[in-house]
């Protein structure tokens, strides 16, 4: 678990720090450009992660075909998911487009929507290069092939600093462009994304690619994998949309409030890649023993991933209680901005115990092609108790962002102790290889022995 966690973990961080140097560097121009540039990524996020979660149907279909020897299974899902990328493409811009409406719809502050908007606008050219990129990463982590999209993640980080410092200040005769510079240079830069993994691992996606399968447009198998992807894009969206909820709330407050959250949450996501990779080696490694009908290694990898993922949350907890404003002295050099996530940061530590818990079983049902369960606990934990509990604490309780953000942590436990239930659940039943074409059906499924202890 810990050789294939690792690099994941790194490509997880390498991503989300794309964002935080965005962030960052942004967030020295002034506190509106900070919000603005918030605010527009919760809008551009929201709607891309059903791009990214319908994609990561791939995670059981090709571990387990890995496991199982079908390199044919394998190739027939590269090739729909590659096809996926390009019909989500077009809705996914195509809902970007209107920012100052929705924005204006969704109550943010008139001083940051229109920047926000321009900000949106100029990331939408890397919309498809970016779930391209999903679809071979999601392939290669399945394959355990995790080197070239790691020096691609480093390559794309380099490019991403050196085009923000080109287009934020502007340099080498570029005018500057401000915040509307950074979505410039976060959409150029996904193109060194999915560019650098065909290019570094085409042998590895070669198989998967070539030759062309007329079978990758059949509706039937496509509809089949959008029935089980359509489930993860619900779940992720539905705890994205509990965070852009919050966000949103908070920006109803004020401009240093929202740069303040923004702070915070910003760091809270950097941790949360962690156990996010771990998640992803989990998926992978359950996936491939259900594969190879492996029972006692599916359970093995299952209790692997939950002891790392858990671990490190727990480590970074305690980081984030004992020196709160020293983080957030890095993101902001506003006394306003500091003091304000200085006291949301502790929280954060403490969300995210639980933030941990409930990503990591994700991965494991994931690979084990049980995708349904977690969103309907994501509909109940999220938006039937966090963001009621954030919107009374908030707003009606006079709290203001603390109590937002105590709603996290509430809607975080119902998810993470629901989760544990459905996986304890799940690995006592029997746990059959997902089929996506019907001429497959004849594989067997992987039994659970009651005797084998569970992890």
């Amino acid at each position: 678990m810990s050789r294939l966690a690792i690099p994941v973990v790194v490509v997880q961080v390498g991503l989300m720090m794309m964002g935080v140097v965005d962030t960052i560097m942004v967030g020295h121009l002034d506190h509106v450009a900070l919000a603005a540039a918030a605010v527009a990524n919760v809008y551009v996020v929201g709607a891309i992660v059903w791009g990214m979660g319908l994609l990561m149907v791939l995670d059981p279909i090709v571990s387990q075909g890995v496991g199982a020897g079908d390199r044919d299974a394998i190739a027939r899902g590269v090739q729909r998911g590659v096809v996926l990328a390009v019909l989500l493409t077009v809705p996914l811009t195509l809902f970007n487009l209107p920012g100052e409406w929705v924005l204006g719809m969704v109550r943010q502050s008139p001083e940051i929507v229109p920047l926000a908007a321009r900000f949106t606008r100029a990331t939408l050219w890397g919309i498809f290069p970016f779930l391209l990129f999903i679809v071979f990463r999601q392939t290669l982590q399945a394959m355990e092939k995790m080197s070239a999209i790691v020096w691609t993640i480093i390559a794309a980080n380099t490019a991403n600093l050196f085009l923000n410092w080109v287009l934020i200040y502007g340099k080498f005769g570029v005018p500057a462009m401000g915040a509307v510079g950074s979505g410039l240079a976060t959409g150029l830069s996904r193109y060194v994304l999915a560019g650098g993994l065909l290019f570094l691992a085409w042998d590895d996606l070669k198989p998967a690619l070539y030759p062309w399968r007329r079978d990758a447009f059949e509706i039937a198998p496509l509809g089949r994998m959008l029935a089980v992807g359509f489930p993860i894009a619900v779940t992720m969206a539905l705890e994205y949309g509990a965070f852009a909820m919050v966000g949103l709330m908070m920006g109803t407050l004020g401009t240093t409030q929202m740069a303040s959250h923004q702070v915070a949450l910003n760091l809270a996501s950097l941790t949360f890649m962690v156990p996010l990779g771990v998640s992803g080696a989990g998926a992978v490694l359950v996936g491939q023993a259900i594969g190879r009908g492996d029972p006692v290694g599916m359970r093995r990898a299952a209790g692997a991933a939950i002891a790392l993922g858990v671990g490190f949350m727990s480590a970074t907890a305690i980081a984030f209680t004992i020196v709160p404003a020293t983080f957030a002295r890095i993101y902001s050099v506003e006394p306003e901005v500091v003091l304000l996530a200085a006291s949301l940061i502790p929280l954060a530590g403490l969300f995210q115990v639980f933030d941990g818990i409930q990503a990591v079983v994700v991965g494991i049902l994931r690979g084990a092609g049980d995708t349904r369960w977690p969103m309907m606990i994501n509909i109940l934990g999220f938006w039937l108790v966090g963001v009621p509990v954030s919107i009374w604490l908030g707003f009606y309780a006079g709290y203001g962002p603390i109590g937002l953000w105590w709603g996290f942590v509430a809607g975080l436990a119902v998810v993470a102790g629901m989760l544990v239930w459905r996986l304890r659940t799940r690995f006592r039943s029997t746990i059959e290889r997902l089929i996506i074409d019907k001429e497959r059906s004849e594989e067997l499924p992987v039994c659970i022995d009651e005797s084998v202890p569970h992890s």
